[in-house]
């Protein structure tokens, strides 16, 4: 080993970087297939207890085993699974694939409709929540948890009866997590946001302690400090030209309207008609390429470069501009971006985020999985996995299940039930069922369901979800984050775009680190895509999508120690001597964007039916689709009440 990987603490012993991980995933997965690769990576986490997937370290997400036989279906076409079994004698009144929020909501209804219905949920995955996954630290005797994918409730108030209704049902009350976050947790502590420049991209290792686009990109979901550092001052210590820093300056701090061909009325639709980059460009000017390359990747959720982003999009996201538009004075305040600096929204966050509310829904329908009923009680709650599937309960989850094939028993018109094909430890399964609810991802229904007609297949197609690396890391504490007066990061040119310490939430016994001593959880985000080379959305998430799965474990932990290293070690940080475990959520189709003006067509009825998201939701027979995706964004009230949708149209 290299002294160099040493000093970034490559040789320590905190994951799973061994055999299973350091080979291809296909190769991995045909070594241990299924639940006997789940038990492999419980010896290797040096576990001897019951399998507990939220506990497992090291790759996670679309973790080896998860979606290896999903690839064989959709991209090779593979049908033939040898001999099948039917290993469950009786009919299922339903039978749902995918048990993430949508999946498991689904049960939910159906189940109010028919209390003693048989229902089987099935996933690929080796634990239940989609993206509403909770990962869980051991560090110095205490359990950090958070959040491996879906983590705030956005705007519960806004939410639709059924959502509410369905909070209502389970006991989850927003209010009391907005009360229980700590929303000045920042200020607090004289954490303002940063920006980190890498020494690969811009020679140079320099950390700032100045948000350069505006503080409320992060006032979504936490006050940051006011930063000690004017602009000018900022700007003269970025790693950038002098050429470069002039056109900086005038981008962050013009205010002559640079669209004066434009009034109030039309500059929504002049902005969302051009792409952020051609506004810096083309209406401001900008020339030096380094203006570029800082802000290329920082419309974050977007999960493509600025040149396929509107640039009304780019504002939202509090990248700067906007006050050279007429929209500036009406819409901004004096740091660049839309609303207050004053202005306070609550935050909603359990400690692991929504995965909270999938185990909630999962102990509503299996309630022997854990004890208790509220939802604080839930937070530290031991889940027995061995509970999910039971021949006993009228509701089973049954993971590390791939369904392969979706098929009515003659005609959709005419059939009684619906046959489900899965695959499980190399063994096709059949199952039958009254009804069946699609609950996984829109791309792969049409190689799930060979029924559907064309058209409605083609529209399932169109619909790109954008790949997302989540990253977890334990810290044996967070002293350098205090030292240096940051506590979030956006990382322009560094393979992680934005680092920041965990949400402060005290919840159902759950308390996070005041003190800077104390253990803490950093998350860091990649949204892998190709920006500037003459790409559409779609093509660049799907570059995104290849490179995480080519991508191995060993080389998302360098890079992840390095830019940590790099970032903090003027704060006295030692990625050797401070991490203490790491967990790396691949998501590989995880968002799902609305329309962009850019490329697609807008129409004034969001539910119009020339969207592919519409077309491709349409029931047929006894199938019917639920997911985010048939909402056309990731929230989880939109995978809720498509979900509600879904099982209204089978009964």
């Amino acid at each position: 080993m290299k002294s160099s990987d040493r000093n970034l603490g490559m040789d320590r012993s905190i994951s799973r970087r061994d055999l299973l991980l350091g080979m291809g995933a296909s190769a991995a997965s045909a070594f241990v297939p299924g639940q006997a690769f789940a038990d492999e990576m419980l010896k290797l986490e040096g576990s001897s207890g019951p399998y507990y997937p939220p506990g497992l370290t090291g790759l996670r997400g679309s973790h080896v085993g998860s979606f290896e036989v999903a690839h064989q279906l959709g991209r090779e076409g593979r049908r033939d699974w040898g001999s099948v079994d039917e290993p469950d004698a009786d009919l299922y009144d339903l039978v749902v694939v995918g048990s993430g929020v949508s999946g498991l909501s689904a049960a939910h209804f159906y189940r109010q409709e028919h209390p003693d219905a048989r229902i089987l949920i099935l996933d690929n995955h080796d634990d239940f929540g989609g993206h509403a996954k909770r990962n869980e630290f051991q560090v110095e005797g205490r359990t950090l948890m958070t959040h491996g994918g879906s983590e705030i409730l956005e705007g519960p108030g806004e939410y639709s009866d059924i959502a509410r209704d369905l909070f209502d049902d389970l006991g989850i009350e927003p209010k009391r997590l907005g009360d229980a976050y700590d929303f000045d947790f920042y200020k607090k502590n004289g954490l303002t946001a940063g920006v980190y420049f890498d020494r690969e991209t811009f020679g140079v290792d320099r950390t700032l302690a100045h948000p350069l686009v505006n503080v409320n990109h992060y006032q979504g979901w936490i006050a940051a400090a006011e930063s000690r550092l004017s602009y000018e001052d900022a700007v003269q210590q970025m790693p950038i030209s002098d050429a470069a820093k002039r056109e900086m300056m005038q981008l962050l701090t013009t205010t002559k309207n640079a669209v004066p061909d434009h009034s109030f009325a039309t500059e929504d639709d002049y902005l969302n008609s051009i792409s952020y980059r051609e506004f810096l460009s083309e209406n401001l000017n900008i020339q030096e390429p380094e203006i570029f390359t800082v802000f290329e990747n920082l419309t974050t959720d977007w999960c493509v470069g600025i040149e396929a982003v509107p640039a009304l999009e780019a504002f939202y996201w509090g990248l700067p501009g906007i006050n050279a538009t007429s929209l500036g004075s009406d819409r901004v305040d004096d740091s660049g971006g839309f609303g207050s600096s004053s202005e306070m929204y609550p935050t909603y966050h359990f400690p692991d985020g929504n995965a909270s509310v999938a185990r909630m829904l999962v102990r509503s329908l299996i309630p022997d999985v854990a004890p208790g009923t509220t939802i604080e009680d839930l937070v530290l709650a031991s889940f027995d996995y061995s509970k999910l599937d039971r021949a006993d309960s009228n509701v089973r989850v049954r993971l590390q299940s791939t369904a392969v094939n979706v098929e009515h028993d003659g005609t959709p018109q005419s059939s009684s039930r619906v046959g489900i094909t899965y695959v499980r430890d190399g063994q096709a399964n059949r199952v039958w069922a009254r009804h069946c609810v699609l609950a996984c991802y829109n791309q792969i229904i049409p190689h799930l369901c060979p029924e559907l007609p064309d058209p409605q297949r083609q529209a399932l197609t169109t619909m790109v979800k954008s790949p997302i690396l989540y990253s977890n890391v334990a810290l044996r504490n967070w002293q350098s984050w205090k030292k240096l007066g940051i506590g979030a990061l956006l990382n322009p040119g560094s393979y992680f775009v934005s680092t920041h310490l965990d949400y402060p939430v005290d919840f159902g016994g759950y308390r996070y680190a005041r003190d800077p001593d104390e253990p803490a959880i950093v998350h860091m985000v990649r949204f892998p895509h190709q920006s500037n080379a003459g790409l559409t959305p779609s093509e660049q998430k799907r570059l995104g999508r290849h490179e995480l799965y080519a991508t191995p474990y060993e080389t998302i932990e360098r890079n992840l120690r390095q830019q940590l290293a790099g970032s903090l070690s003027e704060g006295g940080f030692d990625p050797a001597r401070d991490i203490e475990g790491i967990t790396v959520n691949r998501w590989a189709h995880a968002y799902i964007n609305r329309a962009n003006p850019l490329y697609d067509e807008i129409y004034e009825d969001g539910e119009d039916e020339r969207y592919p998201f519409v077309r491709g939701r349409k029931p047929l027979g006894r199938i019917a689709i639920a997911n985010s995706d048939a909402g056309s964004i990731s929230l989880i009230n939109v995978a809720i009440e498509q979900a509600h949708r879904a099982v209204g149209e089978l009964l």
